[in-house]
């Protein structure tokens, strides 16, 4: 195995333990990729045909979207609480994970408190955000207070971990020349910590608003928060409207542009200030 280097010569790659365990694992995989093909039971299904149908429910899906079963006041209401859904589970996570943060940075904590609360929002990180839904559902039940537990404690956990990283990018020369000059630890982190990582925690947070917006929405269908998601889900299985499937997701998809257009103003505005 060899990589062109920029001189045009091709360097040949040592063939080590590793090199050669990863090369039989995509050899096994492609060759159990062929033969799950060349197995597959079709059930006397035309391929050809299949396809055709479903070329024709992106067309009807994409091409011709309308609401037939909700009308819009109640897309729009729907939405509107899909987005509330997001928006408090992030505004919950990040105030935790700010404090939290503080502590597991190595820089601005103990060693061994940073990797104790590390240790932990890795073990929250590893459970899936529906996992700790159905966990609160347990006391509090399907619905919105499940779904606002589960996300926010999914949220806390990592942010965590992204405040942390971003702290942790600090000059430490600048902590040091506060700390010489007798600032409390509180005063170096609104005099310093804060203000040299505003744009980073501005990004992390919007960036966790879309995934926690996201999530709302199959929260709606799953774990009866309600939303925007719910009416996907009527659509999609209860009555198998396609139209209305799709005029449902064209108002996500103009939400989540008019995010990230927001998301650009207020990092370009604070950029500025800075």
């Amino acid at each position: 195995m060899g990589v062109m280097t920029h001189s045009g010569r091709i360097r040949v790659r040592p063939l080590t333990k590793a090199n050669l365990s990863i090369q039989i694992t995509l050899i096994g995989l492609t060759l159990l990729t062929i033969y799950s093909f060349s197995t597959f039971d079709a059930r006397n299904i035309n391929l050809f045909a299949a396809l055709g149908e479903m070329l024709n429910n992106f067309r009807m899906l994409f091409f011709e979207p309308r609401l037939k079963n909700t009308d819009w006041a109640e897309l729009w209401h729907a939405l509107l609480v899909t987005i509330g859904l997001g928006f408090l589970t992030t505004i919950f996570g990040a105030i935790i994970a700010f404090f939290l943060a503080l502590l597991a940075a190595q820089n601005l904590a103990p060693r061994w408190l940073a990797q104790v609360i590390r240790a932990g929002t890795a073990f929250v990180r590893a459970v899936p955000t529906v996992l700790w839904v159905l966990f609160f559902a347990v006391s509090a039940g399907l619905g919105s207070v499940a779904a606002v537990l589960g996300m926010t404690f999914h949220s806390a956990g990592y942010l965590i971990k992204a405040y942390s990283e971003s702290f942790e990018e600090i000059e430490p020369g600048v902590l040091e020349a506060l700390r010489a000059s007798g600032a409390s630890w509180w005063q170096t982190i609104f005099q310093a910590v804060l203000p040299a990582s505003a744009s980073a925690l501005l990004s992390w947070t919007f960036v966790r608003f879309e995934i926690n917006f996201s999530t709302a929405i199959a929260m709606g269908a799953t774990a009866g928060a309600g939303g925007i998601g719910y009416n996907m889900f009527m659509a999609s299985v209860y009555y198998l409207d396609l139209r209305e499937l799709g005029a449902l997701s064209y108002a996500i998809l103009l939400f989540a542009m008019l995010l990230e257009w927001l998301a650009t103003r207020m990092k370009a505005n604070l950029g500025a200030k800075g």
